[in-house]
């Protein structure tokens, strides 16, 4: 059996499952199905505008988000599909952090669905360091779906990786 990369972890009945769509070549239609409306955040500006509302809807009285943005360094094949940081710097005699949330640049064309996934997990980030319990608890918070989401991008991903791997 060929190994799943983007499926590592999870049980070897999924992972068949995901095999049989991909090798009989529906797993495009079963993502196309699931989520058919792409989202029409294009460019950095709406991105930014996009996280924030979800900040203010969720995180409200967690730190300001200075920056959110595409990024087309990102690599996915990294496991990295998008970034917190924070930068501190001195001014004057006070430290001063600087919040950006960076999102790879691939995700211009995904789900709707999948986009606010990654938003959610880095906005995340701002109150859980770590991916622990309390991590995804309050993913699911933001997103009931978190979940099933996070298993569909990972889905996505291996279509995606095909779909580049055998152009038609």
């Amino acid at each position: 059996m060929d190994p799943l990369p983007y499926l590592r972890g999870y049980p070897d009945a999924l992972q068949t499952q995901a095999r049989a769509l991909r090798d009989s070549g529906r797993l495009g239609d079963y993502l196309a199905r699931r989520y058919p409306d792409p989202h029409a955040i294009r460019n950095d500006r709406q991105l930014y505008d996009y996280v924030q509302s979800l900040k203010e809807r969720h995180l409200r009285q967690s730190a300001p988000l200075h920056k959110a943005l595409y990024d087309g360094r990102l690599q996915v094949i990294g496991h990295a599909l998008g970034t917190h940081t924070a930068i501190s710097r001195v001014q004057g005699g006070r430290l001063k952090a600087s919040r950006e949330i960076r999102i790879a640049s691939v995700f211009r064309d995904a789900p709707a669905a999948f986009l606010e996934m990654i938003v959610v997990h880095e906005l995340a980030h701002l109150k859980e360091r770590e991916h622990n319990r309390a991590f995804y608890k309050l993913c699911t918070h933001m997103a009931p779906d978190y979940h099933q989401w996070e298993f569909d991008l990972r889905l996505y991903l291996m279509h995606r990786d095909q779909a580049v791997a055998q152009p038609e």
